[in-house]
């Protein structure tokens, strides 16, 4: 809120993360504004590959152009650059998922009417996350059933009494970190993001609104708080990309150790 009952400025708080329920309050299916959030982003997912896909032309129109290039640059980009074609296109359909599932839920933070990321609360991070740690177990077991663990834990050519500081240094970062960092990196982005441009667009209300009524002098403020809310919109929008990018890239990153030959 940007201003309370005795016509101060409080900038956003912890609470914006924390809605109230909207269906099903007091319950294990409890849906508050985040959630509904995450349901339209995942409905706009669904909705933009299927109308993109249900009439695959040869020469294909803008709307197919702009899926077909969204899918081939995770193809390209990240799954076959690192995995290779035989590697990129099995775990194609996860690494596709997650970049996508990223960058819609971060996008409804600059969504007028939605106003934060469905990635803004660890709930969704964290599944993305276990997911990408679930992929790395599964492809370093199926590549190397004996010797995965192994090697991860005791890396060849170390000499045995330093194992004593290597191996649990070795299981929190690999079998650990992993999926914190993962976690931790999205959910942070979006929630720093999210505070600035409430603190922008709510000082920009204040200014106008509340402050304009003592001096007109505080509209001046009012722009550059507008100016600077714009500019971190669109940078928002870099970020939303950029961490759909990080994201589905470590997660290969991760995918690509746990198949590399030394296993």
């Amino acid at each position: 809120m940007a201003t309370s009952d005795d016509g101060g400025f409080h900038g956003p708080s912890i609470d914006e993360f924390f809605p109230p329920a909207i269906f099903f309050a007091g319950t294990d299916f409890e849906i508050n504004r985040i959630v509904l959030i995450r349901f339209l982003a995942v409905i706009a997912i669904i909705l933009v590959f299927w109308l993109g896909t249900r009439r695959m032309r040869v020469v294909p129109g803008r709307f197919q152009s702009v899926v077909e290039m969204g899918l081939d640059f995770t193809r390209v980009n990240i799954a076959e650059d690192l995995l290779g074609k035989k590697d990129g296109r099995r775990f194609l359909p996860l690494i596709t998922t997650i970049f996508f599932a990223v960058l819609f839920m971060n996008i409804t933070g600059i969504i007028p009417f939605l106003n934060i990321s469905a990635n803004s609360t660890i709930g969704m991070p964290l599944v993305l996350a276990v997911a990408a740690w679930i992929a790395f177990i599964y492809a370093g077991l199926r590549k190397h059933p004996a010797a995965f663990f192994k090697n991860a834990l005791f890396p060849p050519g170390v000499p045995w009494p330093l194992y004593i500081i290597v191996t649990p240094i070795e299981l929190v970062s690999t079998f650990v970190l992993r999926p914190i960092t993962l976690t931790l990196r999205l959910l942070m982005n979006m929630i720093v993001g999210h505070l600035l441009l409430v603190l922008f667009f709510a000082a920009t209300q204040f200014f106008f609104f509340t402050a304009s009524q003592t001096s007109i002098f505080y509209s001046l403020f009012g722009v550059g708080t507008l100016a600077f809310g714009f500019v971190f919109t669109l940078f928002e929008l870099l970020v939303a990309v950029l961490q759909a990018y990080v994201f589905a890239l470590l997660t290969t990153v991760y995918i690509q150790l746990a198949l590399a030959e030394e296993h």
